[in-house]
């Protein structure tokens, strides 16, 4: 049927001999199965491991309503309360509802079965089975970072932060975070100075901003990334959601970065579940006697984080290659380099190409030194690195 030109579809539910109609705008044939999918979160005891259970059982989503359905009670985690449940008629109401407020505002909604799917996320066992999100967000690029600490962060954190992301800027990587205060916002606003892709991963619904002193970074974000979030309209930032928010943080991405954190911590969660995960941790020291860096040197000391001081550190550990970058890495104009990088600099243009073991010999620093030295120059456009372990002075 149409109406103004807009094709309709209509649904017709039969719960105990009786017949519930749901009508809605079709664009594809996808929305019935979203309209199914929708109505399945919606089942009192089903989460997104038991949802799965089921859309693996029953790969038409419509047909784990269908009374005539076989095999759903063998399902492990599946047993005659659920069963009971799934004859719940108002779940239907609140599907419509939601499926409207997605059409309305051009929500994007990704299934964890297509090809649209955070590719890293899809790999961790209690991923949400539905993603919605908002903005111009794309996967393309596959350096993706998370950035969590302290909403509570000092000049040091947030500078941390800034240098961190203006070095790795050159290799154009996709900065998460949680859109919280603190450190969250300073890696936002430090990838939207650096022109890079940026995703808040909120623990609410689209239909609203949290915290709302944010509501002005929001265009920007949208402009280039956007938001991402499992929770419907429906849903407030009530105080378990941030936890649950916090494994998607992890899981969209290749390393988690904590920069500040006491010892105890949304932060340290995340990092937490991106060991789980088997994803690669870094933690970014300070100082013995700093409340907020007590939870920083604890990753570090019991070994579960990389110690984070450079941009280098981080390149090196997840081996991600300088020459494949959708950003050439060109010389800036004015460069400012630090004493020890100025010294190497100043014997590269006086001696013309060097080997590496000869450029630390003859510049008196160790060998691990000079590798980050130089890497860090590279990225600031003032070396190149040759065949053989050699570089030379741009």
């Amino acid at each position: 049927m149409t109406d103004g030109g807009k094709i309709l579809f209509t649904i017709f539910i039969n719960n105990r001999d009786k017949f519930y109609t749901f009508q809605f705008q079709l664009f594809s044939m996808r929305h019935e199965d979203l309209f199914y999918v929708l109505a399945l979160l919606k089942v009192e005891g089903v989460g997104d491991i038991i949802a799965k259970k089921l859309l693996t059982h029953c790969p038409e989503p419509a047909s784990i309503f269908n009374p005539k359905t076989s095999g759903l009670d063998s399902i492990h985690g599946i047993g005659s309360f659920l069963l009971g449940k799934l004859k719940d008629k108002t779940i239907f109401a609140k599907a419509e509802a939601e499926l409207c407020f997605i059409e309305q505002n051009n929500i994007k909604v990704s299934y964890y079965l297509d090809e649209d799917y955070p590719e890293r996320l899809k790999h961790c066992i209690d991923a949400p089975v539905l993603l919605f999100s908002s903005g111009n967000i794309q996967f393309n690029n596959r350096k993706i970072i998370s950035i969590v600490g302290t909403r509570q962060v000092s000049s040091y954190g947030i500078d941390c932060c800034k240098k961190l992301i203006s070095d790795l800027a050159p290799l154009d990587p996709i900065i998460v975070s949680g859109f919280a205060y603190g450190v969250d916002i300073a890696a936002h606003q430090a990838a939207i100075e650096n022109q890079l892709q940026t995703i808040g991963v909120l623990a609410h619904g689209l239909n609203q901003i949290y915290p709302k002193a944010h509501k002005k970074y929001a265009t920007k974000i949208e402009e280039n990334g956007g938001f991402m979030t499992e929770f419907w309209s429906s849903s407030n930032p009530e105080r378990e959601n941030f936890i649950r928010r916090n494994r998607i943080v992890a899981g969209l991405s290749e390393a988690t970065i904590v920069i500040e954190s006491a010892d105890k911590g949304g932060s340290l969660i995340t990092a937490n579940m991106a060991n789980g995960y088997n994803r690669e941790v870094f933690a970014v020291p300070g100082r013995i006697t700093d409340t907020y860096s007590q939870g920083c040197n604890n990753l570090i000391k019991t070994q579960k984080a990389q110690l984070l001081t450079e941009a280098a550190d981080l390149i090196y550990h997840l081996n991600w290659d300088l020459e494949t970058t959708s950003k050439p890495i060109q010389k800036q104009l004015f460069v400012t380099l630090e004493d020890d990088e100025q010294k190497v600099y100043d014997f590269l243009l006086k001696n013309g190409k060097e080997m590496l073991d000869y450029i630390a010999l003859e510049c008196d620093f160790p060998i691990f030194r000079i590798s980050g030295i130089l890497l860090n120059m590279e990225l600031k456009g003032v070396v190149r690195p040759l065949p053989g372990k050699y570089f030379e002075a741009i």
